[in-house]
């Protein structure tokens, strides 16, 4: 799960960077059910309370919990058991800008492939 103060729009774009997939890959991988203007819209805050159908298929592809997505979203309450999303970062006390910096480390390296 991400931070409680993490917003549904950070956490999405966390985890297709995460994934190593630009807009346009979500978008084919979700069988153009989102496309990649609306998940820009979604990541940069424009839009914060997307369809349930949505979540479901992002879901799939970031391979995480539907649950979670919809607990982000404010559609329901998190489970506190369940560990999904970056595990990465739910593991590590790290700050936002340590997160910022750690993303853009990882672009940076699989742009160097």
């Amino acid at each position: 799960m991400p931070e409680k103060d993490q917003n549904l729009g950070q956490y999405l774009k966390e985890l297709r960077i995460v994934k190593n997939l630009s807009l346009r890959d979500v978008e084919k991988a979700t069988n153009n059910s989102v496309s990649n203007a609306y998940l820009s819209q979604l990541e940069s805050g424009k839009i914060s309370k997307p369809s349930p159908h949505i979540l479901e298929s992002l879901a799939k592809v970031y391979e995480v919990h539907y649950e979670d997505l919809m607990a982000v979203a404010g559609y329901m309450r998190s489970s506190k058991t369940k560990k999904s999303g970056v595990a990465f970062f739910n593991q590590h006390d790290l700050s936002a800008e340590e997160k910022k910096k750690l993303l853009d480390y990882l672009q940076f390296l699989r742009k160097q492939k």
